[in-house]
């Protein structure tokens, strides 16, 4: 038989957000991947040519690719890069993987945009839980509704319910790319 851990309700703040990847990673990784490859900048053109990524998420500045612009798909290893500047030791649960981001530095997330990027209804979600040593400790799938805001406010509010989550990962279930990073208002 399956349990679930109920914890009790902690005051949430309605002001997580999501984090895009911080500038000092987007300037190393605009030369040298997580997986070690130089970055290869292309031009996004609708045709597909040389790369379908019109529409990809970009994690740089949080929104869509748009035709034209100047971005490089690199790998990246999220976890690896926050245990580095908190002591956590991952292990196993430290994984890279590929992301778009502008090929040169951009003006980051819009705050106009609202909390959670490039969002459609349908689009599935698993918010992955982490503890302070970098551990996953739940997970959660979420498929986006019509209100995505108060979709991922509610999912969020449960993820950060339990004391021992330290940050939450949000990947596409499809590819299982990352698409950001939100941690608690403490």
């Amino acid at each position: 038989m399956t349990t679930h851990t109920v914890y009790p309700a902690r005051p949430h703040t309605t002001g997580h957000t999501a984090l895009a990847i911080p500038g000092t990673a987007l300037e190393e990784l605009r030369v040298t991947d997580d997986a070690g490859r130089p970055a290869e900048p292309f031009t996004a053109r609708e045709d597909g040519v040389p790369q379908d990524a019109v529409g990809a998420p970009l994690r740089c500045c949080l929104r869509e690719v748009r035709a034209g612009e100047r971005v490089a798909l690199v790998s990246y290893a999220p976890l690896r890069r926050w245990a580095a500047g908190t002591g956590a030791a991952p292990g196993a649960y430290d994984e890279q993987g590929p992301v778009f981001i502008h090929a040169e530095a951009c003006g980051g997330p819009d705050g106009a945009a609202g909390r959670y990027p490039a969002l459609r209804a349908g689009a599935l979600r698993v918010l992955r839980r982490y503890n302070a040593r970098g551990q996953i400790i739940g997970g959660r799938l979420l498929e986006v509704s019509e209100d995505a805001q108060a979709a991922f406010d509610a999912a969020l509010a449960e993820a950060f319910a339990d004391p021992d989550t330290a940050l939450v990962h949000v990947r596409a279930v499809e590819y299982g790319c990352f698409h950001f990073e939100v941690r608690p208002v403490r």
